[in-house]
């Protein structure tokens, strides 16, 4: 079967013989011009002059004296705009992510030829869309979908954004004017000043674009030009069965979406009738789709699919075909190639991240955080690094054209951002730059060279166009790959982008539904493989290409699975002995008597011991060992941790004003006027992101962003909810806020006393109330923030330390921590002066608005599988002697030198346990 570039070659060969010089063959990419140049010179059968070949942006840059600026230059110089438009103090660290969002939409609404002005302009009421003449109704409803909640209810978070979105219009002429200043631009701004420019002399006899699918405005219009000079040729690739008229026809409504409205305005200069060409995907094939239950186990699934049939795959070379959905399997899928391969071509990059250099980048600069001042120190020490290691690697260097490579981007991205720094003269410490060159490290990749023509072709899903493979192995075709996951970050709102006609999911899913079937139309052989797991992001749903193709296409599909085989041989650590130097450590870490002089750290914290419980190793890894998590705090992101800790700092600050002023009763009528007092409470929440999150402003006031501004409006409900909650109870007492509650014990190990050490941690509060009977009772009481409460209460004491106790629906963490501070306050003669009941606590803020809503913390008894009746844990008395003596046979299997550290046996809890992969569990 012919490919659909050779009947391109023949068309042009047949239309305009050897003569090509003064033709100009335009591809969507690079990749296809060697194959359709490979084509002509076979069918022509002897010298010819061939046609230019350029890609579409090419096109367009070479008609242009400016300069596309390369991305880290783009980044920073829109970030000088944005500083100058809204007097913000961001750091270039944190807008960068932004800067990359932002210069896409600008790109977008260039490519689109929508007007920036009208796009950005802020649209407050339905009158000033009545007098927008530039709308059509199905557009005023689009953009009205959007607003209309906003003219009624213009919170402060809604006003942000609408500012936001009003100086995005400005940053946009100003980042232009700025560029132009330098002879320099981004891509959507040179396409639109190109097809507007009417001096332009497209200098070739004929312009043949082949093998195009979506056309942006900036697109159509040059197509339009160059029509009107009749210059232009279109060769457009699909397949009739997806070009159906039949609108009801899933496939057809997608796949073909964008080509069959071109046709008539742009004809093909291919037959379309000709069923050779464009009716192919209804013929034979051999389709089989293959589920497997990890991502790893497809790629690996290369070797054997490429050996099959006495290699017959491998020896056809090109005509074969691997084609990644998901690009990061490539590290897996080249190391899974067989020695029988050749010669193989992979067109996708690797990942920067991945090689020695790249890792050398970000390794040497998380050392040099003592240099938080000197940005130029740490990236001349990079340079230096990176000259060191390269003359070490020599011999390695002239061997690995991909370690050379890598070396060659790692120089040009540490020279690129001493030069934009100088240039610019942006004042970035080192920690900012460190984290900047990290977002830089991970979103680079190393392109391969080779001759695209020869051997087993490695692909992503984009370099397949205008391509036509014999066999074709899809790997990780899941929904969320193929098509790839709709949830972009744009400034630009779905509505308004359609309302526009920027770029929106729809046009997504239809390019990706055109990928997929123009790839099924030739191929004779045909394997895709999906991931079945739903970890993380994943769904483990095969994609809904697949799907369409099961129940709508006249093939008859094969269904297997991959059935993971050996695997390869890795560290599985099952335990750990208390050898000599391990007890050493463990007691040096955790001994407070007069021979060891160590520091608050010795504190058994409950954390601790509930770390014990749900892994052993893990306690060692964290408490022996001194291994800790990246503890470095991101100054400008709001994690669920983060988020806990704000509104705790709140809570505290505003208790402690309310005992400043009023002493430590608290009553109904000053927690009336708490809630009234908008203005102080929001104080009191900014003060507290200024000094938790934002150290790096220095006090200085900052415009918080879109998802900072949410938390902080989310903490503000949350402290009134708190308020309200506790207007039920007043008057009480508080005792203390974020108290500190620690006693000493004892540790006994088979009935001999081993060392003395400290117990306990911080309560968030300690109050008094007046409870059951009319009796006083100290409450211990712990906030918690997170969605999840208890659903499945405990029954006993023992529950709590039972290695069967369901952490994720019982909680026995909680009951541990709150239960081990109220026994100590309950013998604390300075907090509990009167030997008044104690009970612990758990005040969850989200679901504690019901009328009886009760943060005691209690035990359950069930019948039949449902809670027959309840206990609060009024007075810890009632439990404190049995729950005591686990935390003593806690404690001595802890420092019992006989017992080492074992792994969990419960597999769900090393998902996301830091220490996964020293164990062997990831």
């Amino acid at each position: 079967m012919r490919t659909f570039l050779e009947y391109v070659a023949k068309d042009i060969v047949n239309k305009y013989g050897g003569e090509l010089s003064t033709t100009a063959v335009v591809f969507p990419n690079k990749r296809a011009a060697l194959f359709l140049n490979e084509y002509l010179a076979t069918l022509y059968g002897k010298p010819l002059w061939s046609p230019v070949y350029i890609t579409i942006s090419d096109l367009f840059r070479k008609h242009s004296s400016l300069i596309v600026g390369d991305p880290i230059k783009l980044v920073c110089e829109l970030y000088k705009s944005y500083k100058k438009v809204t007097k913000s103090d961001e750091t270039l660290e944190h807008f960068y992510g932004w800067g990359q969002i932002m210069l896409a939409d600008f790109d977008d609404i260039d490519k689109n030829l929508a007007d920036p002005e009208l796009v950005f302009r802020n649209v407050y009421s339905l009158r000033e869309l009545d007098d927008s003449s530039y709308l059509n109704e199905q557009q005023k409803a689009a953009i009205v979908k959007f607003f209309g909640n906003l003219t009624s209810d213009k919170t402060e978070l809604k006003e942000r954004f609408l500012k936001m979105w009003n100086n995005l219009y400005e940053i946009y002429l100003d980042y232009n004017e700025r560029l132009a200043v330098q002879g320099l631009t981004y891509e959507g701004a040179l396409y639109r000043k190109v097809v507007n420019d009417k001096t332009i002399d497209f200098g070739y006899d004929r312009y043949l674009f082949v093998g195009f699918n979506l056309l942006q405005r900036v697109e159509k219009k040059l197509f339009d030009l160059l029509k009107k000079e009749n210059k232009a040729r279109f060769y457009w690739d699909f397949d009739l069965s997806y070009i159906s008229p039949d609108k009801e026809d899933i496939m057809s409504s997608e796949a073909g979406y964008f080509i069959s409205q071109y046709l008539s305005t742009y004809p093909n200069e291919l037959d379309i009738n000709d069923e050779n060409i464009y009716s192919n995907y209804n013929k034979e094939k051999k389709i089989t789709y293959l589920s497997a239950p990890t991502e790893n186990i497809q790629a690996r699934y290369v070797g054997e699919w490429l050996s099959e049939d006495s290699y017959r795959r491998i020896k056809v070379g090109r005509k074969t075909a691997v084609v990644m959905c998901n690009e990061s399997l490539l590290q897996t899928v080249v190391h899974c190639i067989p020695q029988e391969v050749e010669k193989v071509n992979i067109t996708t990059g690797y990942p920067l991240s991945q090689t020695l250099f790249g890792s050398l980048l970000i390794s040497n600069s998380d050392y040099r955080k003592s240099d938080s001042k000197d940005t130029g120190t740490l990236l001349a020490h990079l340079l230096e690094k990176l000259n060191e290691y390269s003359s070490q690697q020599n011999e390695r260097l002239t061997q690995n054209p991909l370690l050379a490579e890598s070396l060659f981007k790692s120089y040009t991205i540490v020279n690129r951002l001493i030069d934009v720094l100088r240039e610019d003269e942006l004042d970035i410490d080192a920690v900012t730059l460190r984290r900047l060159l990290r977002q830089i490290v991970n979103t680079t990749t190393i392109p391969f060279h080779g001759e695209p023509a020869e051997g087993v072709q490695i692909m992503g899903v984009l370099e397949t166009r205008n391509i036509d493979f014999d066999n074709l192995l899809i790997l990780s075709c899941n929904e969320g790959n193929m098509p790839k996951g709709g949830n972009e970050t744009s400034f630009i709102p779905y509505n308004v982008r359609k309302a526009h006609g920027l770029t929106t999911i729809d046009h997504k899913v239809a390019i990706y539904s055109y990928y997929f079937y123009r790839l099924m139309q030739r191929a004779k052989d045909i394997s895709i493989t999906y991931c079945t797991a739903t970890e993380g992001v994943s769904t483990g749903e095969m994609s809904r290409f697949m799907l369409q193709q099961l129940v709508k296409s006249c093939h008859s599909i094969d269904r297997k699975a991959l059935i993971p085989g050996q695997d390869t041989v890795r560290i599985n650590i099952a335990k750990i002995n208390k050898t000599d130097a391990v007890m050493e450590r463990l007691l040096d870490r955790f001994d407070v008597s007069s021979r060891r002089n160590y520091d608050g750290s010795s504190l058994l914290t409950p954390s601790a011991l509930n770390i014990y419980m749900r892994c052993q190793l893990a306690f060692y890894y964290s408490y022996v060992a001194g291994l800790k998590e990246n503890d470095e705090e991101d100054a400008v992101e709001v994690d669920a941790v983060v988020f806990g800790n704000l509104f705790h700092a709140s809570a505290q600050k505003i208790y402690e004003d309310e005992i400043n002023a009023h002493g430590t009763i608290i009553n109904s009528s000053n927690l009336d006027s708490l809630l009234k007092n908008d203005a102080y409470i929001e104080r009191v929440i900014r003060e507290t992101f200024n000094e938790s999150i934002l150290k790096m402003y220095k006090g200085e006031s900052v415009s918080y962003n879109g998802l900072q501004l949410i938390n902080f409006n989310v903490i503000k409900t949350y402290i009134k909810q708190l308020i309200e909650i506790d207007k039920k109870i007043a008057p009480f007492t508080i005792l203390g806020l974020e108290r500190d509650v620690v006693t000493h014990i004892t540790i006994n190990v088979k009935g001999k006393e081993l060392f003395k050490s400290s117990i306990g941690g911080r309560v968030d509060r300690i109050d008094s109330i007046v409870g059951e009977m009319k009796k006083n009772r100290i409450r211990i009481i712990d906030y918690k923030t997170g969605r999840k409460e208890i659903e499945s209460p405990l029954s006993c004491v023992d529950d709590i330390f039972s290695i069967d106790t369901d952490i994720r629906k019982s909680h026995p963490d909680y009951y541990l921590q709150s239960m081990l501070y109220a026994c100590i306050v309950k013998n604390n003669k300075k907090i509990n002066v009167s030997g008044n009941m104690v009970s612990p606590s758990l005040l969850f803020i989200q679901h504690a608005s019901a009328e009886d809503y009760e943060p005691t913390l209690l035990f359950a008894r069930r019948e039949n599988g449902r809670i027959a009746e309840r206990y609060p844990i009024y007075d810890i008395e009632d439990y404190s002697e049995g729950f005591m003596s686990h935390i003593d046979t806690l404690l001595s299997q802890i420092f019992d030198q006989s017992i080492a550290f074992t792994a969990t046996k419960d597999i769900t809890r090393c998902q996301y346990c830091p220490y996964a992969q020293l164990c062997g569990k990831a």
